[in-house]
């Protein structure tokens, strides 16, 4: 029993508790046992809270054993990236100088998620502040990748996804500010999407880049991302950035997986040198797959997405230095060299210091630089420009195409330590997909198959206009199903055995 619950598809698992075959109990019971047995070596998550997620399970139950219609991921179990706040839970953004805080209110996504019946079975490892492309960056210790525990899972969200991979949970979600949902999804072999920005609310959720961030939902299918983002989306007064408008068809268009007649258009200029082999070989063979599924298959040429990288790396660490700002170890949080002896100033410095990492100092100095007086416009208020033009690079393509695709990101997941010592290396991660955050459109990441010289996963990126993220989900669920026609399942199930099998003999 438990091998068919931590294999089974999060809406199989909704579908078979409402008709009550199983309880959420059992369920959240089956996903904490396998957390037990391996997250000591894939370390997805920061803090498990056992006793909260049985508590949420029971009351799913009861209110389905006393008739009550919940929606279809309810009393499903999910893994929570470990910048939503979740009232009385530790939340630490990766941070110490969050270590021990337990925020009195929830986030909006948070709430959402509790309301539609879902349960919460603890907070996933990230980097910290969510800066970073390998999870190396976290305060607690490196997240490894299911695949092959000496990579990486991909960052800043690694442990959402590394749970999913390693099947410690059905359902993740994470934020996505230069791609921090599609490169660990495509590294992992999972499915992540960024919804449109203003699409899922930002309230409650610890800022990094205000005008970049944005919550999406992961999951090991497309039908199952489609049916948590619907759950989490929608219209948030709490969020000033927060768009009044109807939650796009994503689960419609997830079932669909309808591509006759649609543009697709490749981004020439995410590709060739500096790609792997192997990414660009399972790439190209999946737009094979969706020519014969129906579509159009044209190139498409965007300028200005190569000048998107320095661009974001302006406009990120300065909207950082602004965010960070908060945290000066005196209202709540780490606090340091408080003796008496010292002064207020003081001890901000030294708290600041000592519960910042190495990273996050970086990006604060860069910020800061680039808005100090005199160099505002060289550097700021340049990046912004570039970023206008890198919309209308958008609204240019998406006049000739329904869609744009490349890879998801330029390599499979490297070894754990490799790039650590070049910060350069390390953001080339997220070339593929900086682009979509900038501009603010939808944009997911999806598994084609395994690279040929590592046998690791790649991803395919789909970017879409803003508000039109159901076209995310359409080519996403055209592409599952041909290569499940091919390859005989969805991408995890390739590595089932290797961290379920051992539940299923205990079973």
């Amino acid at each position: 029993m438990s091998h068919a619950i931590l294999t089974a598809t999060a809406a199989d698992l909704g579908a078979r508790i409402a008709a009550r075959e199983l309880t959420s109990v059992e369920v959240t019971r089956a996903f904490l046992g396998q957390i037990e047995r391996h997250d000591g070596r894939v370390h997805a998550f920061l803090h498990v809270d056992a006793e909260g997620a049985l508590a949420q399970a029971a009351a799913v139950d009861a209110r389905l054993d006393a008739g009550e219609v919940l929606g279809p991921l309810a009393g499903v179990p999910l893994a929570m990236k470990d910048l939503f706040t979740q009232e009385g839970v530790p939340t630490t953004a990766g941070s110490r100088i969050l270590e021990g805080w337990r925020p009195p209110y929830s986030a909006t996504v948070t709430r959402r998620l509790l309301d539609a019946g879902i349960v919460i079975l603890g907070k996933t490892n990230m980097d910290e502040f969510a800066m970073g492309s390998s999870t190396e960056n976290s305060a607690y210790g490196p997240t490894h990748n299911p695949w092959d525990l000496e990579r990486i899972p991909g960052g800043s969200g690694g442990g959402s996804s590394a749970s999913l991979a390693a099947f410690e949970a059905p359902l993740a979600i994470g934020t996505d500010t230069g791609g921090s949902i599609r490169q660990p999804a495509s590294v992992t072999g999972t499915v992540g999407v960024k919804p449109t920005y203003g699409g899922t609310s930002r309230y409650g959720v610890i800022a990094m880049a205000s005008s970049l961030d944005q919550p999406g939902p992961c999951a090991r299918t497309v039908l199952d991302a489609a049916l948590l983002h619907e759950a989490m989306a929608g219209y948030d007064p709490m969020d000033s950035t927060s768009i009044d408008a109807p939650v796009p068809p994503v689960v419609e268009a997830a079932r669909s997986g309808d591509v006759s007649g649609l543009r697709i258009g490749v981004v020439k200029e995410l590709g060739g040198e500096g790609y792997a082999p192997g990414v660009e070989q399972r790439f190209t063979e999946a737009l094979d797959l969706l020519r014969d599924a129906g579509a159009e298959i044209v190139e498409v040429s965007c300028p200005h997405f190569d000048y998107a990288l320095g661009a974001y790396y302006l406009i990120m660490p300065s909207e950082v230095s602004s965010n960070l700002a908060r945290y000066d170890g005196m209202r709540y949080g780490l606090r340091v060299g408080d003796d008496g002896s010292r002064s207020t100033e003081e001890v901000m410095a030294l708290t600041r210091d000592a519960g910042f990492g190495e990273e996050v100092k970086r990006r604060v100095i860069i910020g800061t630089y680039a808005l100090s007086s005199g160099y505002y416009d060289a550097y700021y208020g340049s990046a912004q420009k570039v970023r206008r033009l890198i919309t209308d690079d958008f609204d240019a393509a998406f006049a000739q195409v329904d869609v744009l695709v490349s890879p998801s990101t330029p390599t499979t997941a490297f070894k754990l330590g490799e790039r650590m010592d070049d910060p350069l290396a390390m953001y080339k991660s997220d070339l593929c997909t900086i682009p979509s955050n900038m501009a603010g459109n939808a944009a997911g990441s999806f598994p084609v198959g395994l690279a040929p010289e590592d046998g690791l996963p790649v991803g395919l990126q789909v970017m879409a206009p803003p508000l039109a993220d159901d076209r995310v989900y359409r080519v996403g669920a055209a592409l599952e199903r041909a290569l499940a026609r091919r390859d005989g399942g969805v991408l995890t199930d390739q590595i089932a055995d290797r961290w379920v099998g051992e539940a299923g003999q205990e079973a």
